[in-house]
């Protein structure tokens, strides 16, 4: 049975809105240099790249896979995947992160919406408690800004918030969703600071300088004007 339809309902990216990933991706620079070396740390970040191009997200268990094919007999390297899958996402969160998802569940349903791999990226949801505090309504897509048909399938709304480090992905949604998405970029991580992707693409709807930030809104400044005066 679908589920029923909300008048809003909240997606939440998690890498770099919800939960500091420079931080994880800087422990884990640190723990490869310790365990192989800089040389071999440095192949191993050259394969993730080329594996990001080919694949257009983040596949960190998958470059361990390629890294590996390049030096099977280096036995340091199956630390790495330990490392990754028991690492401590809890302790990564922004500050009031899971605060914001209730604070928002006051009005509707909350969801991720979220890129990566079948493997990591749903460890790290289920780590971190980010699913837990959404009930598991956690959205795991390749290109999630391609998957919105089915994002509405499985959180159907009349309109949607969507909260989100990249502007990319907020301009591509709402190009597709227009009126019925209001788009909350938060200026956390590399990509939100980076000068050229700024300079690409449209401002969102709302910025704010910390997911924390949207303790301070009331549901009448995140959803059109018309949704909220026909409510009873």
């Amino acid at each position: 049975m679908s589920p029923a339809q909300s008048d809003i309902a909240f997606l939440f990216d998690v890498d770099n809105t919800l939960l500091d990933n420079d931080r994880v991706i800087a422990d884990l620079r640190s723990h490869l240099e310790h365990e192989v070396g800089a040389a071999r740390a440095k192949c191993y970040w050259t394969i993730f790249e080329q594996l990001r191009t080919e694949l257009g997200y983040a596949d960190y268990l998958g470059a361990l896979q390629r890294y590996r094919g390049e030096y099977p007999h280096d036995p340091d390297i199956l630390t790495v995947s330990r490392f990754l899958l028991d690492y401590p996402f809890a302790d990564r969160l922004f500050p009031r992160a899971l605060e914001v998802i209730e604070h928002v569940k006051q009005w509707g349903p909350a969801a991720l919406l979220t890129d990566g791999d079948a493997v990591f990226q749903p460890r790290k949801v289920d780590r971190s408690g980010l699913s837990d505090a959404v009930a598991g309504r956690a959205l795991i897509y390749l290109h999630k800004e391609q998957e919105l048909a089915d994002v509405e399938q499985r959180c159907p709304a009349e309109h949607f918030v969507l909260v989100e480090d990249k502007l990319r992905i907020l301009s591509a949604v709402k190009k597709s969703w227009g009126s019925r998405v209001t788009t909350v970029f938060v200026r956390q991580g590399h990509y939100s600071v980076d000068p050229k992707i700024l300079a690409d693409y449209p401002a969102a709807d709302i910025s704010l300088d910390s997911i924390s930030d949207l303790l301070q809104y009331e549901l009448a400044q995140l959803k059109p004007r018309a949704l909220e005066m026909r409510k009873p």
